[in-house]
């Protein structure tokens, strides 16, 4: 959905203006979440705290106000077809950031994928697409990777927070981000566009910017940030697919290489697997959960299938292959291969946070 939203919402540009547009998607996708969330019966999911409330803050303003808009700016400077590519640039710089900065693991082989898609990006930097100047290009991609890095730290800090229930995480940023963006362009003088082109935003909106990054929510709190980048590499490659079939946009060597480049890229970083011995210490915290999962072995009184509450984790030691959710962020040793050296594992609380140094195989 996301993909697939880059050559539609580019194709509304010439109606209306792009901080009016970002106001409009947002909008939309706040519509869409309230309404899905009104439809909700006893959910398992944990609430928001007043403790995440500086986290949402900077999510929304990176994620909701600023990333739209750039996107948007960039996208009335290049191509459909390159504009979808380079949204590739956000899984690498969520790769990069939940790496260097949240404490993520990746291997050789993921390494190797990101690089792949920073050559295929820098590709269409060089050549362009569309027979568009290099220079008009290269604002174009300024400022869609300017937008791809807000995103990725939108995608990290929302990892965080990923044991909260993420209907009400989005439906929070997507409703002050819809409403900031609105107010914006109607100070900026924007002209109200016409009322297809309303309906046409607000419905892209709700499920590029709503359903869609609900889904993304999910899937930061099961597979971490990194892994999740990896995965909505794949979304650019829908958004190629529009902008041919729907703006009659036409594929240039440049993009096919690009293409192909990026393709080695996602396999390679989709592909990636890591598993070593690591050792969980005791810790009491609340989010969703079931007690078959390997992870939530406590007894109480309540419903056996998924649920959210307080709970604890004693020190639990094991070996298996698993990914920067939740219960696994922890420092790793030198080893690019994501292998522990001397299977002597790491020390982990229940939150994936590291207490203690790495002890010698």
């Amino acid at each position: 959905m996301f993909g697939v939203s880059a050559p539609l919402a580019k194709d509304l540009l010439g109606d209306v203006r792009p901080q009016l547009l970002a106001g409009l998607l947002y909008g939309g996708a706040a519509v869409a979440l309230s309404g899905a969330m009104a439809l909700r019966r006893n959910s398992p999911e944990a609430g928001l705290r007043r403790g995440d409330a500086l986290t949402m803050a900077v999510v929304t303003v990176t994620g909701g106000v600023v990333a739209p808009v750039l996107l948007l700016i960039g996208l009335d400077r290049v191509s459909g077809v390159a504009g979808s590519l380079l949204l590739n640039l956000e899984a690498v710089a969520t790769m990069a950031l939940a790496l260097l900065v949240f404490g993520e693991h990746l291997g050789r082989r993921g390494v190797l994928g990101a690089a792949a898609v920073v050559a295929a990006s820098a590709l269409l930097g060089v050549y362009g697409s569309g027979g568009s100047s290099p220079r008009v290009e290269w604002l174009g991609i300024a400022c869609i990777a300017g937008a791809c890095l807000c995103w990725a730290i939108d995608n990290n800090l929302t990892q965080r927070l990923s044991d909260r229930d993420p209907f009400a995480i989005v439906r929070v940023k997507a409703s002050v981000a819809g409403v900031v963006n609105l107010a914006l362009a109607v100070g900026l003088g924007a002209s109200r566009p016409p009322v297809q082109v309303l309906v046409a935003a607000v419905v892209l909106g709700g499920a590029a910017f709503g359903l869609s990054v609900v889904l993304d929510a999910y899937a930061l709190r099961w597979v971490g940030a990194a892994r999740e980048a990896a995965y909505f590499g794949t979304a650019p490659l829908f958004g190629v697919a529009t902008a041919v079939v729907v703006l009659n946009e036409v594929v240039t060597v440049a993009d096919a290489v690009s293409i192909v480049i990026m393709g080695v890229g996602i396999y390679l970083l989709i592909t990636e697997r890591h598993a070593h011995p690591h050792r969980h210490v005791p810790i009491h915290h609340d989010h969703r959960h079931r007690h078959d999962d390997g992870h939530h072995d406590h007894g109480h009184d309540g419903p056996d299938g998924e649920h959210s509450h307080g709970h604890g984790h004693e020190t639990t030691s094991h070996a298996h292959a698993h990914v920067s959710d939740v219960h696994h962020r922890h420092a790793h040793g030198t080893d690019p291969s994501g292998e522990a050296p001397g299977g002597s594992g790491v020390e982990v609380d229940g939150g994936g946070h590291e207490r203690s140094p790495r002890e010698p195989g």
